[in-house]
């Protein structure tokens, strides 16, 4: 069965990490020393082809782009293309006339913001100081991705909550959204948004197929099967070990393809056709 990474970092490695992601890599994800190590990519596509892992979403930065990134989606476009974070949104004009000039020369499918790490928390994504970025996105028909649930990092984790996307969902229905790294704890919450609105995904990327609340579960097998879509946020969890988690899910075959490549290539590549 394929699958579509839809959230893969290979820039760790380019510069030291700060001393808070270190603690985090140790503390809180038990992941060893090489997860800060520079990614080599034939053993990233070794580990894609032995997991059936079609293609690869990149993170990359505009304040600070990352050349193993864009080193890779130069190297094999079959196989890898872009995400783009790194937006000032304090100064949306210049910060959103780079994002459309990249989109414009690089394969970007989709743009990303995580409100616990930036403005130093402070920001929920229901503040008009996103609605530019919202505008933009919804103008380039660029899926946005934010994140939602408390960080692993010691920051604050409230501005995730992602009822916080309610107006935003209500306000921008043009806007492709997704909600990545899952919702914990508001898993629940995380739900009835995606019942409520037909414009919003989420993403389970960071998270271990096997420890996914039931709650979740159910909702793939039933009105959810088109609504969650798969990522392992490698290398904080190699695809070794999610691809066979998310096998060992009890979902049908049909709605665990949706999960694995199907929802991603429609929301994130494919003819998207439920504005």
């Amino acid at each position: 069965m394929s699958a579509i990474d839809c959230l893969v970092n290979v820039h760790f490695g380019e510069r030291e990490q700060p001393a808070w992601m270190a603690k985090t890599r140790d503390d809180y994800f038990k992941g060893p020393k090489s997860m800060f190590e520079p990614a080599d990519m034939s053993a990233l596509l070794d580990e894609m082809d032995a997991n059936g892992v079609t293609k690869a979403v990149l993170m990359d930065n505009l304040a600070t782009p990352s050349v193993t990134a864009r080193k890779f989606v130069q190297a094999r476009p079959d196989r890898f293309v872009l995400a783009m974070g790194g937006l000032n949104l304090l100064r949306p004009v210049p910060a959103l006339r780079d994002l459309s000039a990249v989109v414009k020369d690089l394969p970007v499918v989709y743009a990303v913001v995580g409100p616990s790490f930036w403005g130093d928390g402070q920001y929920p994504p229901s503040d008009a100081v996103y609605y530019p970025l919202y505008a933009k996105c919804a103008e380039l028909d660029l899926p946005l991705c934010i994140n939602t649930g408390i960080p692993g990092p010691p920051i604050p984790g409230e501005v995730q909550n992602p009822i916080h996307l309610d107006r935003v969902c209500v306000r921008f229905p043009e806007l492709r959204l997704c909600m990545i790294h899952g919702a914990d704890p508001w898993w629940d919450v995380a739900i009835r948004m995606l019942i409520k609105y037909r414009n919003l995904r989420l993403m389970t990327s960071a998270w271990s197929p096997k420890r996914l609340p039931e709650s979740l579960v159910h909702f793939m097998r039933t009105r959810g099967a088109d609504k969650i879509i798969f990522a392992s946020d490698w290398p904080v969890l190699r695809m070794n070990r999610v691809v066979p988690e998310a096998l060992g899910l009890d979902l049908p075959p049909e709605v665990m393809d949706k999960y694995l490549y199907r929802n991603a290539h429609e929301f994130f590549f494919g003819d998207y056709e439920e504005h």
